[in-house]
């Protein structure tokens, strides 16, 4: 599923529009797919409508006015003046028969609310085009739900579009930065229109809305397709037609041959990138590794995986002539030093599909531009992509000034990695809770099927091996980076609470089979 920005889902909305769809019909639509939400989940209950300003208020009447004809209790709350309401708003307003109450007397209600659940709260105060944090009586309100949700006695809460306060793009509640979270709404339950927002997907956000529901209001795909959107939800449509299949004369080789780059010290991140890599399915994995190393390496690796010492720059440069050797990873333990960057950047000049990961991004903290020129001049450019995967303390030393706009919410985590990836010209995949992978010419993809356990030393490494065996298996950079980490994600709930990284190639094959099933 694409993902909009608020600026695209404006657009969709005025195509929709100009292709002949009333606005008044949208808001109908939109309200009453709220509505219907609240009726599939639960059972009548007094409901509170807070009305906004706009046209989010506007759809809050109708959802009110749906929900009184089915029955339910709805008492309406707006901020401001109901008679200063305009267009659709205004018409929907209208329609509203009963009383409206200023929203301040929504403080006493909620205030006093003792039975949990036994009130259900629409939030329809502000959409995701809000622009300055909550203040006043929403804010207050916000505060107010917020505290009582920690104590376990809130009332239920729907947002209509996003949660009041949150950014629809950065998916931060307004006035969040380094020192405060800014304040906004939580949710139980989240409808927003025709395709999620960055707000729905990405963390915090993602936990604010509760469960979101996509709700079709009458834009059709055709309108979308207009905006021409670059983002996506990551899933097997996005890259299930590149997905390497294993063809019944393959050999190993032709699974492609990829090389870790081990270290002499932390022995243990090469040996598990070289285990995501082989079950990820490349044909041959082997560990370069230090001619000092090679007893360690020898003695605790899988007998599967090759190792191959080294003891010069010579003896490294002979392993990349090796043309059936098509990819690297190169990070993992390999070590801060300047042994290190030379041999990534001989790993790029001599045209390898390469995955920079770990100590390979640190080593470059002080010259990322020598990284990026070595991206940009490398010998065969038509035969390498370069994935660098760094995670929030890595993304920094090479990308200084987007992590403090990222950090400050002046910039969402969409955004900051795309702009990485024009500057570096490489697809980067930015590891955390909500992972983001972007391409250079600005397709984009949040991956949500990742657990909190998956937080844990060494996934990462393995993660780097196995977008290491799509490459060297011929996948493109983007949808191997994306295959990979849904791949990850998937693996990691069904190895399940408890993981540890070894577990994570263990629990590959069955998901790998059934990846080949649906080519």
């Amino acid at each position: 599923m694409e993902i909009l920005s608020v600026k695209e889902m404006y657009q969709a909305d005025r195509a929709a529009m100009e292709g002949g769809v009333a606005s008044l019909d949208l808001m109908e639509a939109a309200g009453a797919a709220v509505a219907v939400a609240i009726e599939e989940r639960w059972d009548k209950r007094p409901v509170c409508v807070l009305a906004g300003p706009g046209n989010n208020g506007g759809d809050g009447y109708v959802v009110a006015r749906l929900l009184k004809t089915a029955g339910w209790d709805v008492t309406v709350y707006q901020l401001g003046e109901k008679n200063a309401l305009s267009g659709d708003a205004a018409v929907n307003a209208k329609l509203w028969r009963a009383k409206v109450r200023p929203l301040d007397d929504a403080l006493d209600l909620i205030a006093g609310q003792g039975e949990g659940d036994s009130l259900l709260v629409v939030d329809a105060l502000f959409g995701a085009g809000l622009s300055r944090p909550l203040e006043g009586t929403a804010r207050i309100l916000a505060e107010l739900l917020t505290v009582s949700q920690a104590q376990g006695n809130a009332p239920l809460v729907v947002a209509v579009d996003v949660p009041s306060g949150l950014h629809g793009d950065t998916a931060r509640a307004m006035g969040a930065d380094k020192k405060s979270t800014g304040v906004c709404f939580h949710a139980d339950l989240t409808v927003t229109f025709c395709r999620a927002k960055p707000a729905h997907v990405l963390l915090p956000g993602r936990s604010l809305c509760g469960e979101v529901v996509v709700a079709d209001i009458g834009i059709a795909d055709a309108e979308v397709d207009r905006v021409a959107p670059m983002a996506w939800i990551n899933g097997v449509g996005l890259w299930r037609d590149a997905f390497p299949d294993v063809l019944e004369d393959a050999n190993k080789y032709a699974r492609g041959h990829l090389v870790v780059l081990g270290g002499a010290g932390m022995t243990g991140a090469a040996r598990l990138a070289a285990m995501g890599g082989r079950r990820a399915g490349a044909g041959l994995v082997t560990i370069a590794c230090p001619d000092k190393a090679f007893a360690v390496y020898a003695a605790a690796t899988q007998p599967g995986t090759l190792i191959q010492p080294f003891r010069s720059g010579k003896d490294f440069a002979a392993i990349l002539a090796d043309a059936r050797k098509t990819t690297m990873v190169l990070g993992p333990g390999a070590g801060v030093a300047k042994a290190t960057r030379q041999k990534i950047l001989a790993a790029l000049a001599a045209g390898k599909r390469c995955v920079l990961d770990a100590d390979a991004l640190t080593v470059f903290r002080d010259a990322p531009k020598a990284l990026f020129r070595a991206v940009s001049g490398r010998a065969h450019p038509d035969l390498s992509d370069v994935v660098l995967t760094p995670h929030g303390g890595e993304f920094p030393r090479l990308f200084p000034d987007l992590a403090k706009k990222y950090a400050a919410a002046k910039l969402g985590k969409i955004e900051a990695t795309r702009e990485a990836a024009r500057r570096s010209g490489c697809v980067v995949l930015y590891k955390g809770p909500s992972t983001v992978v972007a391409a250079p010419d600005g397709r984009a993809a949040v991956t949500v099927n990742a657990p909190q356990w998956l937080a844990t030393a060494g996934s990462g490494d393995v993660l780097a091996g196995m977008i290491g065996a799509l490459l060297a298996q011929g996948m493109p950079a983007f949808e191997a980076a994306n295959a990979a980490a849904w791949m990850h994600g998937e693996a990691a709930m069904s190895a399940g609470p408890g993981l540890i990284a070894e577990d994570l190639p263990d629990a590959l094959p069955e998901i790998v089979a059934w990846l080949i099933q649906q080519l």
